[in-house]
């Protein structure tokens, strides 16, 4: 599965104004993991950004007006972004640049390049309602560390949104890759099967290190932040450790 995490940056907010994506950043995301294959791209607009804009990104009219414009970058991303699933923050927003570009440029539409869109803010807000559900506050919510973050920048807030989204879709629905069937127990009939026929014997042991030790453990607290307390996690290990720590018989 070949997914891409994009953003972009303009130099205001409304392309029927003439406004322009002056930054362009997708970062590949394949079975989960995320890729060293990236495309990050700066643009001339041909215009001065807006002061409020300015302010977000930083990309002065001097510092762009040495790259490329859109059209001689255009096919680039087309090829990038091909079939696969893009997942945008705010997805609205880049789509409506994307799409003027594009259509400037002579070519398809965004949506008709690449197999599905996925806006992560909708799936943030679903997930939390009622909260603050902005690139940094997901970052804080799921322990994600986003310091070196003083402006916005496409390549950098792509890659955040990685990790973000990442940390949001990491539940199973059942184990095994059962087919949901007798989700209660979350285990499938087929999974249930699998299980009682599996032979673990010849499964080599491998110890726990310190080092792995560690990890979970800042994991787990990450876990404990974005749950807003101990989560379960930390609910089941709790009376594991109390027998192992108790009397013998």
């Amino acid at each position: 599965m070949r997914q891409i995490v994009l953003d972009t940056e303009t130099t205001g907010l409304e392309p029927e104004q003439g406004h322009r994506v002056v930054e362009l950043a997708c970062v590949e995301i394949v079975n989960r993991q995320v890729t060293n294959h990236h495309l990050h791209l700066y643009l001339n607009p041909d215009r001065d950004s807006d002061p409020e804009a300015l302010q977000v990104h930083g990309l002065t009219t001097e510092f762009l007006s040495g790259h490329p414009r859109f059209p001689e970058i255009a096919q680039q991303l087309v090829d990038f972004v091909r079939d696969a699933e893009v997942i945008i923050h705010n997805a609205a927003f880049d789509v409506k640049f994307l799409n003027a570009e594009l259509k400037r440029a002579g070519l398809p539409l965004f949506p008709d390049l690449c197999g599905k869109i996925t806006d992560s803010l909708m799936v943030a807000r679903e997930m939390f309602p009622g909260k603050r559900n902005n690139l940094d506050a997901l970052c804080d919510r799921f322990g994600i560390s986003n310091a070196h973050r003083t402006l916005h920048g496409a390549l950098l807030d792509s890659e955040l949104l990685g990790e973000v989204w990442l940390a949001m879709t990491r539940g199973q629905n059942s184990l095994l890759g059962g087919d949901g069937e007798d989700s209660g127990s979350g285990f499938s009939a087929r999974a249930a099967g699998a299980m009682a026929r599996f032979d673990a014997s010849g499964l080599p042991v491998i110890q726990v290190s310190e080092q792995d030790l560690r990890a979970h453990e800042t994991y787990l607290d990450g876990l404990d932040k974005a749950a807003g307390g101990r989560s379960l996690w930390r609910e089941i290990e709790a009376p594991a450790g109390a027998i192992a720590d108790g009397p013998s018989a």
